[in-house]
């Protein structure tokens, strides 16, 4: 098969989507639902419809876009990612896998290959947790890790319920009808960003990912007492932000206590009240991300952090109440999708190295109920959720041309 990716037609795209932004270019922010949100959708279903493929979307706004196959009663080979983007993002980030995916499917039509089973491209909804405070909230309701509760349940930082959001939208109907059954997808691979350095050290182009991490996430709110910066003596304090200070280090120190470089621990949210610097900290609420592609070696993490924080609350005399918004477990690559995505690599010259994701993705969630792989290209410098995040053309295209070699052998 003469496979050819269309490598300046695939930039354009993305040129185009990363434009539809809630910001100024090079800014990318496109927050799910959104006026910009919705635009970016119309871009992508317009190009999947001139390809062909037959559209679908889902209660929450899941679009499915399918090249139907000799047999249909076949379950399809999936590929997809997402184009939702965090305030202040850059253009890469999820997009390589949707309009990589597209033109991976225009290739092998463009050689005569027909599928035996269909091949469809799903783009998810909301994977970054920018607006409901839970990422990847539309893969999580394909695969049943999330209820229909969460119509309700799930709020804006206006305090609008995802139910009415999506209604505006104009994406109505029960969440319980988004669950896809056990087996929907034969496989599923998603292309990706590496959202790290690695591979670009490495000098690789293309990384088969084995396993994908996955984070647990704590809400830990501190409760001490306020009081005057000069006036209250220091053994009278009973400082909020000192307390939620150590409880960070504690962070870091049980991250850094497993031994294993995949353990990683970040406290990326610090409020602080009332915020005046002549003010004693009376309250103050963190948000903490331990992951690991180990989940007994994580949730050791977790429980050390338990102790930690009863033990600083005590000492300082000071009420620490947490939260587990979610701990889900990691998952590991199917074996035979990982080297279907080896074979590819081989079959077109290219160098790989087997890796895991650090980063969580959309397809974590989709290994609960499909067999599947993450193939990763490289980024200049790691740098991701950024304005110049950056990933040239040939490694898009060179990405692009192994997934649509891998779709070809799986769909055969």
């Amino acid at each position: 098969m003469n496979l050819a990716i269309d490598r300046d037609r695939l930039s354009r795209e993305l040129e185009v989507l990363g434009q539809i932004s809630e910001a100024p270019a090079p800014v990318v922010t496109r927050i799910v639902f959104t006026e910009a949100d919705l635009r970016a959708r119309d871009f992508v279903k317009r190009l999947c419809r001139e390809a062909g493929l037959i559209v679908r979307e889902d209660a929450v706004g899941n679009t499915l876009a399918r090249w139907v196959g000799k047999d249909e009663r076949l379950a399809p080979v999936g590929t997809g990612s997402h184009i939702d983007a965090i305030p202040n993002a850059g253009r890469y980030d999820g997009t390589v896998g949707v309009l990589g995916g597209l033109e991976a499917i225009r290739a092998l039509m463009q050689t005569g290959f027909r599928p035996g089973r269909s091949i469809e491209l799903l783009i998810f909804t909301s994977e970054e947790p920018t607006r409901f405070g839970i990422g990847c909230l539309g893969s999580r309701l394909l695969a049943g890790v999330l209820d229909a509760s969460c119509d309700e349940r799930l709020k804006d930082h206006d305090g609008k319920s995802l139910g009415e959001i999506r209604a505006a939208a104009g994406y109505i109907g029960p969440l319980s009808a988004v669950r896809l059954p056990a087996g929907y997808y034969s496989a599923f691979i998603e292309l990706h960003i590496e959202q790290g350095p690695l591979l670009e050290q490495w000098e690789v182009p293309v990384g088969v990912v084995t396993a994908i991490a996955a984070p647990a996430s704590l809400k830990i709110w501190i409760e001490g007492e306020g009081g005057h910066a000069g006036a209250v003596l220091m053994p009278d304090r009973r400082d909020a932000f000192l307390a939620a200070a150590e409880i960070a280090l504690a962070v870091e120190k049980f991250a850094r206590s497993t031994g294993a470089d995949d353990t990683v621990g970040t406290v990326g949210v610090c409020e602080v009240f009332p915020g005046a610097v002549n003010s004693i900290p009376s309250k103050v609420r963190i948000e903490v991300d331990i992951r690991d592609i180990d989940q007994e070696r994580r949730d050791s993490v977790l429980d050390k952090l338990a102790t930690a924080c009863s033990e600083i609350g005590s000492r300082r005399r000071v009420t620490v109440r947490t939260e587990l918004v979610n701990a889900d477990a990691p998952a590991q690559c199917d074996p035979a999708v990982v080297a279907t995505l080896a074979a590819a690599c081989v079959a077109h010259g290219l160098r790989f190295d087997r890796m895991i994701s650090r980063a969580y993705h959309d397809s974590l969630f989709v290994s609960r109920i499909a067999p599947v792989a993450m193939l990763f290209i490289p980024c200049r410098g790691g740098v991701s959720h950024r304005p110049d995040e950056y990933a040239s053309p040939d490694a898009i295209a060179g990405g692009t041309l192994v997934l649509a070699e891998a779709l070809a052998r799986l769909a055969e």
